[in-house]
Parts: C-alpha cells; sequence; structure tokens
C-alpha cells in the first residue's frame, strides 16, 4: 500500500471532521476520495501531507510512518490542493521555472509538463489571466515537475470544461498505466471517478462508507432505466401487474432495474401500447446521496 491509515482523527474544535478512517491506496491505482462537499475529503489529504496533526491514529506512506520520514516521503509526493499557488503576476512557464529552481529540477522539464497538461500555447500568458481550468491546469503541472511517485489531487477537474475534463481523465490514467505513478484523487463527482479510478473509498460526515475496488463499487451501483411520463403511479402499477420491479414513483418520473438494452426497449413498448406517454427513458446509475443509501442500507 503506498498510503495506509488506521483510526485516522481530526478534530475542530467539539466537531469530528475526520472519524477513524482507515484508509488503503494500493500502488499503482488512481484511487477515488468521494463525498459529499464538507464530509472531510480536503481535511483528510491536508493530514497525509502533514499539512494538519491528527488527534489519533496513524499514517504510513511508502511503507513509513509519516511524521517521522515527513522529508523523505513529502520528496516522493506531488500535490495539488483546493486552488493552486501560483503567482499571478508570472507567466505559466516563468512559475513552472520558479518552482523548478527552487526544487533544483532541470529546467527541459518545464516545457515537457507543459505540453503533457496542454498549456504550450499560454505558456507565456500571465498566470493571472488564465481561466480557473488553465490555472488548474498549471497546478497539476507543477505538482508533477519533480517526477513524483504519489500524486494527490482534490477537485482536479474543478473549473474544467467536458473536454478537459476528458483530458484530466486521460492523462490521469496514462500517469498509472505508461510511468507506474499512484494517483489520489477526490471528487463528489460519482460518474466521473467511476470512469477512470481502480480503487474507491467514499465518505460523509468524516466516516468511511465503502472502500474497494471500482467492480465492487458497481456491483453496488446499480443503474436504473429512468422513465419519465405523464402518469407515474399508473404506469408503475402497470408495471406492477407484468411482474416488473419499480424501485422510485415520483410524480415525474419513475425507476426500474437495468437489465439490458432490450429490455428497456420491451418496456418502452409495454407503456405506449397500454396509452402511456413516454417522455424518456434511458439507463441512469446512482446519484451519489443515493449511492450512500444504498451503501447504509446494504449494511443493515
Amino acid at each position: 500500500m503506498v498510503i495506509s491509515t488506521s483510526e485516522l482523527t481530526f478534530n475542530f474544535g467539539s466537531q469530528k471532521v475526520v472519524n477513524s478512517l482507515s484508509l488503503q491506496v494500493p500502488q499503482g491505482s488512481i484511487y477515488g476520495f468521494l463525498g459529499p462537499n464538507g464530509a472531510g475529503k480536503t481535511t483528510t489529504i491536508k493530514l497525509l501531507l502533514n499539512l494538519l496533526k491528527a488527534d489519533e491514529g496513524s499514517i504510513f506512506v511508502f511503507g513509513q510512518e509519516l511524521r517521522s520520514n515527513r522529508i523523505s516521503i513529502l520528496k516522493k509526493i506531488g500535490s495539488l490542493i483546493e486552488q493552486p499557488a501560483l503567482y499571478l503576476h508570472l507567466t505559466g512557464r516563468e512559475n513552472m521555472l520558479n518552482r523548478a529552481m527552487l526544487l533544483q529540477i532541470p529546467t527541459a522539464r518545464v516545457d515537457e509538463m507543459l505540453s503533457l497538461v496542454k498549456l504550450s500555447n499560454a505558456a507565456n500568458k500571465k498566470a493571472g489571466q488564465y481561466s480557473l481550468g488553465m490555472k488548474q491546469r498549471l497546478g497539476i503541472a507543477l505538482a508533477l515537475l519533480a517526477d513524483p511517485e504519489l500524486l494527490i489531487l482534490d477537485e482536479p477537474t474543478n473549473g474544467l470544461d467536458p473536454n478537459g475534463i476528458i483530458e484530466m481523465r486521460e492523462l490521469l490514467i496514462s500517469l498509472t498505466q505508461q510511468y507506474g505513478k499512484t494517483v489520489f484523487i477526490s471528487s463528489h463527482l460519482l460518474a466521473e471517478v467511476e470512469r477512470m479510478a481502480t480503487h474507491v473509498g467514499i465518505i460523509n460526515n468524516g466516516s468511511m462508507l465503502f472502500q474497494g475496488c471500482i467492480d465492487e463499487l458497481q456491483s453496488v451501483n446499480q443503474p436504473v432505466v429512468h422513465i419519465e411520463t405523464a402518469n407515474p403511479v399508473d404506469a408503475a402499477n402497470l408495471l406492477h401487474r407484468n411482474k416488473i420491479t419499480v424501485t422510485e414513483v415520483t410524480d415525474t418520473y419513475l425507476t426500474v432495474p437495468y437489465i439490458s438494452k432490450q429490455h428497456t426497449g420491451e418496456l418502452n413498448a409495454l407503456l405506449i401500447s397500454n396509452g402511456h406517454t413516454v417522455f424518456a427513458i434511458g439507463k441512469k446509475q446512482q446519484d451519489l446521496e443515493k449511492l450512500f443509501l444504498s451503501i447504509t442500507q446494504n449494511r443493515n
């Protein structure tokens, strides 16, 4: 395990922000650290980087205890927390060169990293004129500058447009598959993490709800068929009479377990042939809130 914590606990005053958290992050993985805003993700990351001191528990990184091996461990970690620390009056390249000088890294690596995050064309533009997404890219380039073994990113897709999110996903996957790095990425976007992560940890209110490989998560996060119709209650009764399980009914839609494209088409035909107007029908993953409920119910 590149990261291993046991009973990790941190309090802000009387509020328990991280509660007995045990993380297991395998080498070479993309570990998606999921949870809603305020769940304790950023606080956990600051504990992993020794920016905060844990009240209880232990942290091991690269098999070494963090507090007593802080310098040697942090030399092998690149990180981006919340927002990149940039000199806004300097260009993107100047920000990179400044960091390279501080870390005594060959300046040739600067252009290599700018190219990797697709900022070569904006390298001579002042960072203060960058969009939020461009600042995120520059922050990741800075995190990668020292060629770290472990990359820790807090909400790295923040501010990126859809193309930027896809490029970020491809970059992180290539870092693990081609360069053997381990990536620890926090996010509140379940769908995006599912597309790239190999392992997942889900926390809420500072406590771990689920931890495992992505296949285990997807076995819990079963997709549904989302059906929008004029009268969902009558439509649900029709499906019940045909021995089709209905998992949710609201004023505007109903859901049934997803089985296959063929089955979805048969559902559509059944509803239409019985006089129901179907406005929309399709496969849909659960959102994070409903996934929390599913995990909690499965535990009970």
